[in-house]
């Protein structure tokens, strides 16, 4: 049955490790019923800290989410239209209908949709339903890029140097851009989240980033202005959280980093950074509240900046809501931002001063996405959960998620599947529980990017803390290709793969605890064995003495032990006294198997000696020629086509651009040659590897 308590336990399993404060006062009344305009994860961290306060619960949904988590955890939930946001979560108009039925005395929008919408603000103030968030005036001058950027440099906060008005076209572009001076940043004037943003470094760049910026901010935000700045090369990416009341209290809730980003979206984020110095925190932290004063600022927010390697800083933006990545800053503070929130709009004054507040060791998160990490550091994946387990036993570790085994992941949203937060004493003890946290995440159904988090995590220039924005692709020039193995980790592989196979062959010689077959020879105790993996093929020899193995691999012998239960997701196993956890995603009857080890998943095919040698003679398969070819890498919706059957396309040339996620990305020619076939048009919805164009 699914209750309450099923779904509190991964929220209540973490209060014992305090990775936030559970502090709260029964006769500080708030509101009797809160509203929470948003989905998936957000969503069901809004309705947790309602449940702690007594608050009661309206989820508002979809028709595709009518059986999604935050919908079953909330007290009362309403369809408010179909899957397409624009007719559910952006639908003003259904959403204040359900507030007037269902008698909500707050709405908190979580971040996103609506959450720095002033007219979905005003709406709500007209009709005295409290928006848990700041002022309409605070959202409309700090979710302009531009209006910020001057409210900033009169509140004397550091800005980068750029053009503050808008760009009218692409020729305005180019000319403003060659002002500034290359690199730019083109950026959507009402953006977030990386939406509506390209960097150019010349004038085609600049044209094509105006055109792509200003449609994907069209999509995203109904807005297609643009601004275009400076862009400062190889910067941290840091924040301040802020937090302020209506009785003019302000306060900063130290930094978080976000440096590690693909797409201008951040991937993983700590606090507090390991590049501030206490003198820097403060400067940054007092320039982020003199702007939350400027415009009269009360609720959480964060004020994002630029910082290069002197330690001089920049403002970015103001995002008027709860950040993502709000749960680092709640694990170095113990503080609840939502509780906070509710309180302040409410109309209670903080209840701390600055001084109160601590950095109380160190934490860390990882967004977790449905996303193939190998395309372009994270295209999305769309498909079903069919086997989820969150890594809760591992202790100091919270998980933010909005789904469960059997949700779907769509088109239609982000492709979120949580945000993995752990907690330490220092920054190392944050980091070997993300490790281990990471290996104990099961995520079957779906791609996800757990192999490309686990190797930023455990790289040597993440772990010196030697970070920037451009840390991806500067140490993954060639995209990213997994874990590269040691010779050591690949004869822990091998060893690993071999013993999880005899003992599997094993067991399916028997029956009920006895051989299948009466007459059947007793039981081996060694095997010679076949394995191939990647480009290599080893011979490895297996003998078993009780439950462990001894496995010889390049000449040199490893003992292997397990409890070998074959019916759990994960599985233990030591390897001459080093503890692995590995994954074992699926096996068939040719040998063929696939094992997670170290985050990455990699494919062997193990055989018997006398199997590997017939295997010779068995022909390959011929390798589809894809030059010619132009396949879809990502479901998504087709917004342009470029080309027509007949016409001549040179390599590299756009042929169609596929938006996936609210971001567009430009589909070119691997080669030159004449468009055969066309098989997309302008607005069909195309799946992962779907047939998209043919060149002769």
């Amino acid at each position: 049955m699914f209750t309450w308590e099923t779904l509190c336990s991964r929220w209540c399993l973490v209060t014992s490790h305090k990775l936030y404060s559970s502090v709260y006062d029964p006769n500080e009344k708030t509101f009797e019923k809160l509203l929470i305009a948003n989905r998936g994860e957000i969503a069901c961290r809004v309705i947790k800290t309602c449940k702690k306060m007594g608050i009661k619960t309206v989820a508002i949904h979809s028709d595709v989410d009518a059986n999604a988590v935050h919908v079953k955890m909330a007290d009362e939930a309403v369809c408010v239209g179909p899957a397409p946001t624009s007719k559910s979560y952006l639908n003003m108009d259904a959403i204040m209908e359900v507030i007037r039925k269902m008698g909500a005395q707050a709405v908190h929008p979580g971040y996103g949709f609506l959450s720095e919408n002033k007219e979905f603000a005003r709406r709500l103030a007209s009709e005295g339903v409290t928006f848990i968030g700041p002022d309409t005036h605070a959202i409309q001058a700090m979710g302009d890029k531009i209006e910020s950027k001057l409210l900033a440099k009169n509140a004397k906060v550091n800005t980068i140097p750029g053009f503050d008005g808008v760009v009218k076209d692409a020729d305005e572009a180019v000319r403003i851009a060659r002002e500034i001076g290359y690199p730019v940043m083109i950026k959507a004037s009402a953006g977030g989240g990386g939406k509506g943003m390209r960097i150019a470094w010349d004038d085609e760049e600049t044209r094509e980033g105006f055109r792509f910026s200003s449609q994907e901010a069209a999509s995203s935000f109904g807005d297609d202005r643009l601004l275009i700045e400076k862009f400062i090369d190889n910067p941290r990416h840091i924040e301040i959280q802020v937090l302020a009341d209506k009785h003019g209290n302000a306060l900063w809730l130290n930094e978080r980093e976000c440096s590690i980003q693909r797409r201008n979206q951040k991937v993983v984020e700590e606090a507090p950074s390991t590049f501030l110095d206490p003198e820097t925190r403060r400067a940054m932290g007092e320039q982020a509240v003199a702007l939350a004063k400027a415009v009269k600022y009360s609720s959480a927010g964060t004020v994002e900046f630029l910082v290069d390697s002197s330690k001089n800083f920049y403002f970015l933006e103001m995002n008027t809501r709860l950040q993502v990545e709000h749960p680092v800053t709640e694990c170095i503070t113990g503080l609840d931002l939502v509780q906070e929130m509710i309180r302040v709009a409410k109309g209670y004054p903080l209840r701390h001063k600055q001084a109160d507040i601590p950095i109380n060791g160190w934490a860390v998160e990882c967004r977790v996405y449905a996303e193939d990490p190998y395309k372009s550091f994270g295209l999305p994946s769309i498909g079903k959960l069919s086997q989820y387990q969150e890594p809760l036993h591992v202790p100091s570790v919270r998980v933010d998620s909005g789904i469960q085994q059997g949700s779907d992941i769509s088109i239609y949203y982000d492709p979120m599947i949580s945000k993995l937060i752990t907690y330490g004493s220092n920054r190392a003890e944050a980091l070997k529980r993300m490790e281990e946290a990471l290996d104990n995440y099961v995520i079957r159904g779906v791609a996800h990017n757990i192999s490309l988090l686990r190797e930023v995590i455990v790289h040597p220039r993440f772990v010196q803390g030697d970070i920037s924005t451009k840390f991806l692709p500067e140490v993954y020039p060639d995209g990213f290709k997994g874990h590269k193995l040691t010779d050591l980790e690949r004869r822990q592989l091998l060893a690993t793969a071999v013993s999880l196979y005899v003992v599997e062959q094993l067991r399916s010689q028997r029956f009920l605890g006895t051989p299948r077959i009466p007459i059947a020879k007793s039981k081996r105790s060694s095997w010679e064995l076949s394995v191939h993996l990647g480009d290599g093929i080893y011979p490895v020899a297996v003998s078993k003495d009780g439950s462990s193995f001894s496995v010889e691999v390049d000449g040199m012998k490893l003992n292997v032990t397990s409890e070998w239960n074959l019916a759990s997701p994960l599985l233990s196993v030591t390897i001459d006294g080093t503890q692995r956890t590995i994954q074992r995603i699926s096996r068939n009857a040719s040998g063929e198997t696939s094992i997670q080890f170290l985050g990455t998943v990699y494919k062997l095919q193990i055989l018997t000696k006398v199997a590997a040698e017939l295997s010779k003679y068995m022909p390959e398969k011929a390798a589809e020629d894809t030059s010619s070819i132009l396949r879809s890498p990502m479901p998504g919706t087709v917004v342009a086509v470029s080309v027509k059957p007949g016409d001549m396309v040179s390599e590299g040339q756009e042929i169609c651009v596929i938006e996936a996620m609210k971001m567009q990305n430009s589909m070119i020619a691997a080669k030159t040659g004449k468009v055969k076939a066309v098989h997309c048009k302008a607005g069909d919805t195309v799946g992962e590897e779907d047939l998209l164009v043919e060149l002769e």
